[in-house]
């Protein structure tokens, strides 16, 4: 959606071992947004986007306007079910199907043999695989690993609207996180890792939290209480201020095994 940083740009540079030509759209979407978000207050810079994206080697950029995207009378939307339910589902109701939908047809107007994602938008990232999957898209997608500050906190646009305090204080969501992680691998049961980790976001400063949860991996499903067996995905959303800060981490138990 533009305001790129360093993580947008990665995934052009991923593009490129994928593909021999790489091209990226930018465009504010207007129906993935909630009545009372930011939509006109997202930050928008579109030519120093394009100048990034060019030096970062992309080749083409396609730019579209919202009446471009949804013409007089356009009456259709594409609707991704469990995957999209629990989790930013459950706090955004409809942002998952603006973004299945505005996604589905930027696939069906540049006809990609690859499309790459970033997994800061981890939620984002499996609804469009199954709604690749499910319509038939002829198309591989692709998750970019995350990329942070030095400090952790991931890379994001939003993160302009943060308070110089409010940055100092952000990154305690990842190192909550990665402190979940490290207590799953080690065998303590979901549900306190979950509570240590809310306990620790909170403590930190943020005003509050809108679910952090330990979730399978590809469905997003809640798993049974008890330690983890095999492999997690951590998922974190918390307020600090103003702003709704995202986040998630890989967790992996595997099982111990006996001597035989």
């Amino acid at each position: 959606m533009g305001a790129l940083h360093d993580g947008h740009l990665s995934l052009i540079r991923l593009a490129r071992i994928y593909a021999d030509v790489v091209l990226a759209s930018i465009f504010v979407n207007p129906t993935q947004f909630g009545p009372n978000e930011d939509f006109h207050a997202y930050p928008r810079d579109e030519a120093r986007d394009l100048a990034l994206l060019a030096d970062a080697g992309c080749d083409a950029v396609y730019a579209p306007d919202a009446k471009a995207m949804y013409p007089p009378g356009f009456d259709t939307a594409v609707s991704v079910t469990a995957v999209a339910a629990p989790l930013e589902g459950a706090f955004r109701p409809r942002h998952f199907v603006g973004v299945a939908t505005v996604v589905a047809k930027l696939m069906i107007q540049a006809s990609p043999d690859f499309a790459v994602f970033g997994e800061k938008d981890y939620q984002q990232l499996q609804v469009i695989r199954r709604m690749a999957l499910d319509l038939d898209l002829p198309v591989e997608i692709i998750g970019g690993p995350i990329v942070r500050e030095p400090d952790g906190l991931a890379l994001s646009s939003r993160n302009v609207y943060l308070a110089h305090s409010e940055r100092a204080a952000a990154p305690a969501l990842h190192l909550a996180l990665t402190t979940a992680a490290r207590a799953l691998a080690e065998g303590e049961a979901i549900e306190i890792v979950e509570q240590n980790a809310r306990e620790h976001v909170m403590t930190a400063g943020f005003e509050s939290i809108d679910y952090l949860e330990v979730r399978h991996p590809a469905r997003l499903e809640r798993f049974s209480p008890g330690p983890l067996s095999g492999e997690a995905r951590i998922l974190a959303a918390a307020r600090l201020g103003c702003t709704r800060l995202i986040d998630n981490i890989a967790a992996t138990r595997r099982p111990v095994r006996a001597d035989v």
